[in-house]
């Protein structure tokens, strides 16, 4: 008998979490987001446990996100790994606690299946040769009991590609899902994020249908649910909004918050952002430390460009850059050379070849040994 092609899933790469530090936030591609969130600018009413997989699922691979612009190699790299044949898939495991904090073996069951039924269909993607590929299921396949206090799943690589290749992302905390309990106030918190800072003006009737709402008047939307929503993430976000309607106009401003800055932060967090690498995350300190550079190592405007930006907008690479560049000071006094006998490009090819060995050493590096970021 012909196995149908459906059945036929390769797996290709198993994830899991042996880290008990949970992170402060995630990154969620805005890819992902509109297509699996708010597909046709409507949002899924995803519930709440639901919602807790999918942010362990990008807090476990993480350290494997890029975007493509960045780290062009890695993309290559993932489209060798995931998109040369059909029903491809990668394996991941999660500690049941993670999505039932309460010990409710039913509550882990129905969040597994709701995302093994939602959005389940055929999904065709392009790699990078002008292949087409073809994957079956929803966001996760076929969950199982692995061991004791784990359930394990596949993640396709269609939906694997929008949550790890992200051009265009936002941050949202972590614990979002487990200090909110209203999943409509997470959503509306992901969907906050990707606002400009101006924030925006929608009709009513757009709103309750984006949100799956049914308010009959603007004044019920906004003191019905935007008021306790903003309640929630004054409290528990580090991005909350203003609202004021005028007839059936609703305007929404976001705003930085600082209860969560200032008070609620773990230990962990306070103390990085009062070490050098956290600090440097401040836009001035970057401006003064990129100055510093330029000058004492006479890069002219055109070689500082890609590695400004990387510089800039990228902190794990911010971070793999001053590693770097302590190693390369590290190795010049150890040969009795000055460090700024290396100036333009020759210094930002020692850069680079120290970037590479650093890379090469963590566990991300020996996965996808030419995904090292590029400066030069």
């Amino acid at each position: 008998m012909a196995v149908p092609e459906k059945d036929l899933r390769l797996i290709r790469k198993e994830f899991e979490n042996n880290n008990e530090v949970n992170p402060e936030r995630i990154r969620l591609g805005n890819h992902f987001v509109d297509d699996f969130i708010f597909e046709g600018h409507e949002a899924a009413d995803i519930p709440i446990n639901a919602l807790r997989v999918i942010f362990n699922i990008v807090s476990i691979i993480s350290n494997e996100q890029f975007r493509p612009e960045d780290r062009p190699k890695q993309l290559s790299l993932f489209d060798e790994e995931f998109e040369t044949e059909n029903n491809i898939f990668a394996s991941i495991k999660i500690r049941n606690n993670k999505i039932s904090p309460s010990g409710s073996t039913k509550q882990v069951v129905d969040a597994y299946e709701f995302l093994t039924k939602f959005k389940m269909s055929w999904y065709k993607s392009t790699n990078s040769k002008g292949k087409e590929i073809k994957t079956f299921g929803g966001l996760i396949s076929i969950p199982s009991y692995d061991q004791r206090g784990y359930t394990t799943f596949l993640i396709s690589s269609y939906w694997l590609k929008k949550l790890m290749v992200i051009p265009e992302y936002n941050y949202v905390l972590y614990n979002l899902v487990y200090n909110i309990r209203n999943n409509k106030h997470i959503i509306f918190a992901i969907w906050l994020a990707k606002l400009p800072e101006n924030g925006a003006v929608l009709k009513l009737s757009t709103l309750n249908k984006k949100f799956g709402l049914k308010y009959k008047t603007s004044k019920d939307f906004c003191f019905k649910f935007l008021k306790p929503a903003r309640i929630s993430l004054n409290t528990f976000n580090t991005l909350s909004f203003n609202y004021k309607y005028r007839g059936d106009s609703i305007f929404i401003i976001p705003y930085l918050t600082k209860t969560i800055s200032n008070n609620n932060l773990s230990r962990n967090t306070r103390e990085q952002l009062e070490s050098s690498e956290a600090y440097l995350d401040h836009s001035e300190k970057i401006a003064q430390r990129l100055s510093y550079i330029r000058k004492r190592y006479g890069l002219h405007a055109n070689e500082m460009l890609q590695f400004s930006h990387q510089y800039r907008n990228v902190p794990q690479t911010r971070v793999l850059i001053e590693k770097a560049f302590k190693e390369f000071i590290r190795t010049a006094r150890l040969k009795e050379i000055k460090s700024t006998e290396f100036q333009g490009n020759l210094f930002l090819n020692e850069i680079q070849e120290h970037i590479i060995q650093i890379y090469r050493r963590t566990k991300m590096g020996e996965l996808l040994p030419n995904g090292y970021p590029i400066i030069i």
